[in-house]
């Protein structure tokens, strides 16, 4: 199995471990921040659907799917467009609520066909290609997919866990 391989393998079981965390919760449950001051489960997933999707966007010349698709817009969250939910305070994060489970899921969804394509089209040149050098040593393409994925993987299973709190009662 190549380095490629492995990759779409690994982005690709992203959306059981999302739609896992989401489905069947209805708006109210998405927003519940467990213990008062937890993440909730729709900023979780609003945002690891963004840091991909920047970090995708950034890495291949492309516009972001959150604008280029509409998202921003049809959300209407006020935030700055590059904004990925990195350091918010307690308000921002009270402040990315949604509609409905399916809301987070199509912006997950347009962004993870997206970001499966890409990484379908690499060879194992394009993965040593150098995406940021603002980094000692700089970043390579392959070192920011996996940081993308690590970030996604955690922030999923975080959601999975609220989710636990929340139907649990706690």
């Amino acid at each position: 199995m190549t380095s490629v391989e492995v990759l779409a393998e690994a982005f690709g079981r992203l959306p059981d471990l999302v739609r896992g965390a989401v489905d069947g919760l209805d708006a109210d449950q998405l927003s519940v921040r467990p213990g008062g001051s937890a993440n909730s489960i729709a900023w979780l997933v609003w945002h690891l659907t963004r840091v991909g999707d920047s970090h995708f966007a950034e890495a291949f010349g492309h516009e972001e799917v959150w604008l280029a698709g509409g998202h921003a817009e049809r959300w209407g969250l006020g935030l700055e467009h590059g904004d990925t939910g990195y350091g918010h305070s307690s308000d921002q994060v009270d402040a990315v609520r949604v509609d409905s489970a399916q809301q987070l899921l199509d912006y997950f969804d347009a962004v993870h066909q997206r970001s499966l394509g890409l990484v379908a089209g690499l060879d194992e040149e394009a993965l040593h290609r150098v995406v940021d050098e603002r980094w000692d040593p700089p970043v390579t393409l392959l070192v920011r997919l996996v940081s993308v994925l690590d970030d996604a993987v955690q922030h999923a299973g975080q959601a999975a866990y609220a989710r636990g709190m929340i139907l649990a009662g706690g």
